[in-house]
């Protein structure tokens, strides 16, 4: 009973947490979220330093990765070309190859290797949450308008929730054994389901998008979400660990929470472009 009041109030707090940084503006959702892509590039990076031979510098790619989420936040929120941002990024990319030359480890490659794929597989998608949250509007104006980012949590969280009470209920057939053995066909279509449903909410109080529109992203939601999921399960079961880290009590690491966000934030930012050029 103490865990599990422990495991529903650290998940209270993250989700106030989240909700604060989408609905208090554009300078609470970049230091929020900010904070967050630098704690899920710790977990990482602190994750495949325990691969033997691999020793990630934490300082400056974390450092590297903030700065490439801030450069789009500027882009975006004061429409600054990020190719202009973008240069002191590309100053990291070639250090990274170059620091290895003085570092004299038996296999740099798996430094640059583990190096970069925290920046694509974290800072990259997560940077492509600035561009869910402005949008332009009716003038042409870039503003802060964080609906489809609220609809990636809302999607999220109720797939997930949905997923699991279907799951346990009557789940029998597994969805991914190899890699996430509690996961079933049963609970996905059942989080698919409710998830779908949240959509026509959407849709009833945000007519400027098409309920067509709302339960494509939703469903793309839910497939890239459950994709980001099992993604972070087989790089924490090659790595032969149970959890990202013990940030958040009772729920594991930051990256075991924003997993699913990983993948759907591009995939529905995509799909949103797609949709609206259609």
């Amino acid at each position: 009973m103490k865990n599990l009041l422990l495991r529903t109030l650290s998940g209270i707090i993250f989700i106030a947490v989240i909700l604060f940084g989408i609905f208090f503006g554009p300078y609470a959702f970049v230091a929020v979220f900010g904070i967050m892509l630098l704690l899920c590039l710790y977990e990482f990076y602190s994750l495949v330093n325990q691969i033997e031979g691999v020793s990630v510098r934490f300082l400056i790619n974390c450092s590297a990765g903030l700065y490439f989420f801030l450069s789009a936040f500027f882009s975006h929120s004061l429409q600054i070309p990020f190719t202009l941002l973008s240069i002191p990024y590309i100053l990291y990319i070639v250090g990274i190859f170059v620091l290895e030359l003085y570092l004299k480890k038996k296999n740099p490659i798996h430094n640059w290797a583990y190096s970069f794929l925290g920046q694509v597989y974290i800072v990259i998608p997560f940077s492509t949450l600035n561009m869910l949250c402005f949008m332009p509007d009716k003038l042409g104006v870039v503003i802060y308008s964080p609906v489809l980012l609220l609809a990636l949590f809302i999607f999220i969280w109720i797939n997930d929730t949905g997923a699991y009470v279907v799951g346990i209920t009557f789940g029998k057939h597994r969805l991914f054994e190899r890699i996430s053995p509690k996961k079933s066909w049963e609970g996905f279509w059942g989080g698919a389901i409710f998830s779908i449903a949240s959509s026509f909410v959407f849709a009833y109080y945000i007519n400027d998008i098409s309920l067509v529109s709302w339960v494509c992203m939703s469903i793309v939601t839910v497939v890239f979400a459950t994709w980001g999921d099992l993604v972070e399960s087989l790089l924490k079961r090659t790595i032969g660990v149970k959890d990202s880290g013990n940030m958040i009590p009772g729920h594991g690491g930051i990256l075991d929470r924003l997993d699913s966000v990983i993948l759907a934030a591009p995939a529905l930012m995509f799909c949103y472009y797609l949709l609206r050029m259609g």
